[in-house]
């Protein structure tokens, strides 16, 4: 009887902790479905982890080649534009999401009071703050609201930054630009800006699936928000954009130069590349470390695959 007793509690103790520590969160189980094409390192609650180094290299590429790559795999709605922002800051990083609702009294009483009681403190829209690490970037679906819509402030951005190293990307408002813009390396991609406070919003879902405009946002994707617009890479999907999207910028350069040394023709340079190119590529490559290395292996699987 004794025996039978600690097994019960052992139970017990399995089932509590197997329960999603936030409340509005999926289960790790469907945050891995959703993700199953992400074959690399997880976060405890199974959001993909893109190596930080992979966000660094982001940043030196160029959206336009980005959302190429993405297009000829068949990922058309991953782009959004229209957006206002603090600065002309670029960001890249792993989304952590978030999706507000308009509020009604027994939803958010219901949400808050569970919410209180699993330690969560101040209103709803602090919270995804709360799991916030370096390298994430804060994505929210506010739906476009900005009277009583801004999400945040000027302390929230403050923690925002000391915890992730990055700003936001908000469909709907913020509020505090002037002390804002003041915070150096920080960022907001939002619809607008206004000094009103948030009003009549819940936030039901932290980690999920969401829409910003026209474009999908699973947890742990690549964003890479920049002044032309903020792209979502799917994160099985970021080492090859990237990858690619660094051969582009490389292409250009060597392309520039032997066009304008009349050495090889625009129509050459545009299309499949012969052998000859290919080593002349190299040889350029080599003269160039700062644009890294790559090995004829590589250079023929990309080529391979050319449809830029």
């Amino acid at each position: 009887m004794f025996n039978m007793k600690f097994k019960n509690f052992f139970i017990f103790l399995a089932i509590i902790f197997s329960i999603p520590s936030f409340a509005q969160t999926i289960t790790k189980e469907e945050m891995i479905f959703l993700t199953s094409e992400w074959k690399g390192t997880r976060f405890d609650d199974g959001r993909p982890k893109i190596p930080d180094q992979l966000l660094e290299r982001a940043k030196l590429i160029m959206v336009d080649d980005a959302w190429t790559v993405l297009k000829n795999e068949g990922y058309l709605n991953q782009f959004e534009y229209g957006w206002k922002t603090v600065n002309n800051t670029l960001m890249t990083g792993r989304a952590v999401t978030a999706s507000y609702l308009p509020s009604r009294p027994d939803l958010e009483k219901n949400v808050k009071e569970r919410g209180a009681k699993q330690g969560r403190k101040g209103n709803t829209n602090s919270w995804p703050i709360d799991i916030l690490v370096k390298g994430d970037l804060y994505v929210a679906d506010a739906f476009g609201k900005i009277d009583g819509g801004p999400i945040m402030g000027a302390t929230l951005a403050n923690s925002i930054f000391s915890k992730s190293g990055n700003g936001v990307v908000f469909d709907g408002a913020c509020r505090d630009l002037q002390e804002i813009s003041q915070l150096p390396g920080f960022n907001a991609f939002v619809r607008d800006f206004h000094p009103s406070f948030t009003e009549q919003m819940v936030l039901m879902g932290l980690n999920t699936a969401i829409r910003i405009g026209k474009a999908i946002v699973l947890p742990g994707d690549l964003v890479i928000a920049t002044p032309e617009g903020v792209l979502f890479v799917p994160a099985h999907l970021a080492e090859q954009v990237v990858s690619t999207a660094e051969f582009v910028t490389r292409k250009d350069k060597f392309g520039f130069e032997v066009v304008k040394k009349g050495t090889y023709s625009t129509g050459e340079i545009d299309s499949q590349w012969s052998e000859e190119i290919k080593i002349a590529f190299l040889k350029w490559l080599e003269a160039h470390p700062e644009l890294g290395k790559m090995t004829k292996a590589e250079l023929d699987q990309v080529m391979s695959k050319r449809t830029w």
